[in-house]
């Protein structure tokens, strides 16, 4: 006796899937994967604005801080006039600077380096003086009072990166 292996007859389904399924289920990956894009757009845009804020945080408390060390007496400074005992650039905050009254060894950094500004990814930002408006967008060049980003952006909240 030969065995044969039965022909499917015309009511039974063969195992795998059918063209509809495969269709709905490409559907279904396409309509997630579409709504997914937007929050990583967003979450992306978030993590530059955090840093951001960050940057511009411990770029003011450096200033801040030179400003009471200056006050202070402990920064040995060429006396300029203007000056009102903010830093004259900003690269003075990076630099080493002899304290007064302490062993010549004894020296005061204010920032490792200048942060990036990354919403332009440079290393630039605006700066401000004490003698110039709190909204001005052009530096005097007499001391560094404040910075702020270069950008032309808006945040998540709708104020612009320059006002942050």
């Amino acid at each position: 006796m030969i065995r044969t292996t039965p022909r499917p007859s015309a009511g039974r389904r063969q195992p795998g899937y059918s063209f509809v399924e495969l269709v709905l289920v490409c559907t279904l990956l396409v309509s997630l994967s579409a709504a997914a894009f937007p929050i990583a757009k967003f979450t992306v845009k978030r993590h530059k604005e955090i840093e951001l804020s960050y940057s511009l945080r411990l770029m003011r408390n450096a200033i801040d801080e030179y400003k009471r060390f200056s006050e202070a007496g402990l920064l040995e400074l060429q006396q300029c006039l203007g000056c009102d005992g903010y830093p004259e650039e900003l690269e003075n905050l990076t630099e080493a600077q002899s304290l007064t009254n302490h062993p010549p060894d004894v020296v005061k950094r204010f920032l490792r380096r200048i942060p990036i500004d990354p919403m332009t990814g440079e290393a630039e930002w605006g700066l401000r003086s004490y003698q110039d408006d709190a909204d001005s967008k052009s530096w005097g060049g007499e001391n560094i009072y404040d910075v702020y980003s270069l950008s032309e952006g808006r945040g998540l909240n709708g104020v612009p990166y320059s006002e942050w």
